[in-house]
């Protein structure tokens, strides 16, 4: 999809299943099941979406999904499916290698949104994208550098540390802007260093959400949080925030994990706050004006 300079890809690295319960936390299973009614085994499918910005020279890639160095006891437990191949196959259909990278942008290091980070080569742990700058929040560094009982399960070491050996690493001071078209804000709430990625160009503005809102409907209704989320008021107050910005400049959202809904819209009809679901599949190839 081409929006004035930029042109966006969205990637998938496969799918998960996940417990709704972790998904939705406090949300009454007869809520939450109305949009995402669970399987036979009570669990419900997470996709792993990465975005793909080129602007002006620049290759940006957002997030990197679980990668390929899982074990296969691993990849039984996220139960994992790729019926299209992981994210590095994505990049190959759109005609990139992982060479071509310039810039990564972590929204944060849980395991599912930074695995790819790194690839085991030869038994050793390498960057995937050799030439790349990983962004992340130099807050959501630290937490996951010295996790504590809660965290230490999804801030896996083999995920991030390579990448300061290796000297790939930029470590940022809250919000910051790539260029004229890229910026990073600090989203707080899932983590205390989350950050998501706005897109502009022209009167255009998009969003890459991350697990400010994991699944589209938590943009919608702010209250419903995840049972990860370790400021769960914070992550309320920051999808109120970001709820009125997209409300006002009529943003596409890009959620991470919504494999129903990847991209929305939010809209007030007669009162009341409705997602408007961007149909990608039949827009990715065509250019909006700005």
């Amino acid at each position: 999809m081409k929006v004035g300079p930029l042109e966006i890809d969205l990637v998938s690295d496969g799918q998960v299943w996940v417990d709704p319960g972790g998904a939705f936390g406090l949300v009454p299973k007869a809520l939450y099941e109305r949009y995402w009614p669970p399987n036979e085994e009570h669990l419900i499918p997470m996709s792993l979406h990465s975005l793909v910005v080129r602007v002006r020279g620049t290759i940006v890639l957002i997030d990197t999904g679980l990668g390929t160095k899982l074990s296969p006891k691993a990849a039984k437990l996220w139960r994992l499916e790729r019926p299209q191949g992981d994210l590095l196959e994505g990049l190959r259909r759109i005609g990139l290698v992982p060479e071509d990278i310039d810039v990564v942008i972590n929204t944060h290091l849980h395991a599912d949104h930074c695995s790819g980070n790194t690839m085991l080569v030869d038994g050793e742990l390498r960057p995937t994208f050799p030439n790349a700058e990983y962004w992340v929040q130099r807050m959501e560094w630290a937490d996951a550098s010295h996790p504590d009982a809660r965290t230490k399960a999804t801030y896996l070491p083999e995920n991030f540390q390579p990448l300061l050996r290796g000297g790939q690493l930029r470590l940022l001071h809250g919000d910051t802007r790539l260029n004229d078209h890229i910026r990073c804000v600090v989203t707080p709430g899932h983590t205390r260093g989350h950050q998501s990625v706005i897109l502009e160009a022209g009167d255009w503005r998009g969003m890459f959400v991350a697990d400010m809102a994991s699944f589209a409907i938590k943009m919608a209704k702010t209250a419903w949080v995840s049972a990860y989320d370790v400021l769960p008021l914070e992550n309320v107050a920051t999808k109120e925030r970001w709820q009125r910005w997209a409300l006002e400049h009529d943003a596409w959202l890009f959620f991470e994990h919504d494999g129903s809904m990847p991209v929305a819209r939010l809209e007030r009809r007669g009162g009341k706050l409705e997602l408007a679901p961007v149909a990608w599949g039949e827009i990715k190839s065509a250019s909006i004006p700005t």
